[in-house]
Parts: structure tokens; sequence; C-alpha cells
């Protein structure tokens, strides 16, 4: 079975997964007052810290994995059995990365700039080398989700389900790019796909880089850092989801590795889901291509004011 035809198989799986994550009207809960994105930083990093420092996870298991393991990730505090164990913190297998996110980003006006870390555990690589996805691709992946204190409030089906990456909450989609692919799909005999070998991690994420003031449910306070755990099958290399040519992951103008504000003719369709850029009236498409039709790279610059044909609508 090849990648388009899992897309088409799971897509609408994806799309029920994702209006269910934010069209929960019903269950919407108290107004908070805003609150600033650099204090929000501060606590939601001290609460996933002291998480990372107080529990640890089967990490045994994923090293010396015996038949019949599932490849779950299991947190479980450092205490009783666990007492002598590593805590997460202090595994070589995880993670950070730094990233800047601007009050703008939420709607607020009042020019905040905070870098954010984001928390990467990285259980099992995945077995396909230099396999790891763009933050514009799209993924086939199983995750479930919850809060600091264990909450749970989602979960994809046991079967793998399509995502687009720039399409979830920033950390999760940055996260993602940590994890290599697994060798598959296998066509099960009872009508089901499955991976061997696939990339295992978790994510812990800020609220800026999550939903921060503005989470989908009730389930999900406002201004809360979330867990995602992850299993990553396989992904579409250099995803063009509007078909214009220039895959989703070029269509970073600005380069902060975050495609939703990417927005060259401000119509309120970011570039990567926009298929006339500068909205002049000819097609993305015709404007990176020459006569027989072939993509021409360099993208053309008619004017050579250093801007490509496609972002400039005065060429």
């Amino acid at each position: 079975m090849t990648m388009k035809k899992i897309v088409l198989l799971f897509t609408i799986i994806g799309i029920a997964i994702v209006t269910s994550c934010n069209n929960d009207d019903d269950d919407i809960g108290e107004v908070i007052p805003p609150r600033l994105l650099s204090d929000v930083e501060a606590e939601n990093d001290s609460t996933i810290v002291a998480f990372l420092r107080n529990n640890t996870y089967n990490y045994e298991e994923f090293q010396n994995a015996e038949a019949g393991f599932d490849f779950k990730i299991r947190f479980s505090p450092l205490e009783g059995d666990n007492a002598e164990k590593d805590a997460i913190f202090d595994r070589t297998e995880l993670i950070t990365e730094i990233i800047s996110v601007k009050s703008t980003d939420f709607g607020r006006d009042d020019g905040e700039e905070i870098a954010h870390k984001l928390y990467i555990l990285v259980a099992r690589q995945g077995v396909v080398n230099d396999s790891m996805p763009t933050i514009g691709d799209n993924s086939v992946l199983r995750y479930e989700g919850s809060l600091v204190d264990g909450t749970f409030f989602d979960a994809s089906s046991n079967q793998p389900v399509v995502f687009n990456l720039s399409g979830l909450v920033r950390g999760f989609g940055n996260g993602m790019e940590y994890l290599q692919k697994g060798n598959g799909p296998i066509d099960n005999d009872d009508g089901t796909i499955s991976y061997t070998e696939y990339g295992v991690g978790a994510f812990f994420i800020p609220s800026g880089l999550g939903y921060f003031a503005s989470p989908p449910s009730g389930s999900i306070p406002a201004y809360e850092s979330l867990i995602f755990t992850v299993d990553a099958f396989d992904y579409e290399p250099n995803t063009d989801t509007d078909g214009d040519g220039i895959p989703n992951f070029l269509e970073d103008v600005d380069g902060d590795g975050n495609l939703n504000f990417d927005d060259t003719d401000e119509d309120n369709a970011p570039n990567y889901i926009d298929a006339d850029d500068d909205n002049d009236g000819t097609p993305t498409l015709e404007e990176i291509s020459d006569a027989n039709g072939d993509i021409s790279i360099p993208y053309p610059d008619s004017d050579n004011d250093g801007t490509p044909d496609y972002l400039d609508s005065d060429s």
C-alpha cells in the first residue's frame, strides 16, 4: 500500500479526530483573564522539569525488548521499586529544543517574544535512517495525550492516522522531526495495516507551543502543559498540500519553523495551503515553471528585486 493510498484511507479518520479535538464547544470552561507569555512559560517549564525529575519510564524494556513487548512508553514515579531508576530528566535520550514564540501568534499586542523549551524523549529512534519528517509533511502516526498530572484528554485509534504536522499544535509538529519512520506499511489479513521498528517518543509541551489561553475543550485548562506519547510510522516527504510545486517546508518564508503565519498576500490562507501566494491572479505553479512546464530552480525573479515572482505581486 503506497503512502498516497494511506493518506486517502486515513485522512477522514484524521479529520474526525482533529474536529473532535478542536470543536468541543460544549465543554469550554470559564474564561480566564489573559496572562503574559513570559509568566506562563516560566511556570510551564518549572512544572515540566518537576515531572521529568520525579518520574521515570520503562527504558529497560526498550533496551532489552522481549517478544510481545508493545513498545509503549509508561511513566511512573521515582519511588518504591523505581527508586533506583534514572529520572527521565537524566536520560540521554531526552532532547531539548529552544523555540521562539511571539505573543502575536496568539492575538496579543504586548510585543513579547519568549524562548520556550520543548522536551523530546526518543525512546526508540526508528529504523529508517535519515527519514525524519519536516514540519510541513504528512505523517502517519498514533498518539495519546495527557496533562502533566496524568489526566488523559485524547488519543487516536489503534490504527494509524494521517496528520499534516503544521495542522497540529506547534510542539507536536516540532517533536515529530526527531523521530524516524519504521518499516511498512504491512497489509494484514483483517483489512488493517501495521508497521515495525517505528520511532517511539514523548513530547513535553509548554502551553506556548500548545493551546496557550485557548484550549479546544474543558478537558484541557488554559495555559496548561501537555504530554503526548507518539508512534511515528511513516511520512510523506516533500508534502505539497496546495499542489503549487513548492514543498510545504520551503513555504516557511521567515524560517521560524512555523508555517501557519507565512501568509505573503495576507488573505488568511498560509502559503502552504494557498495556490497563489501573492494573490496576483497567476497560480504559483505557473510562476515557478518554464515554457515546458518544468519547475525552474532557483525560482524566477523577473524584476531582479530579490523576491521570486511567486511572492511578488508586482512582477
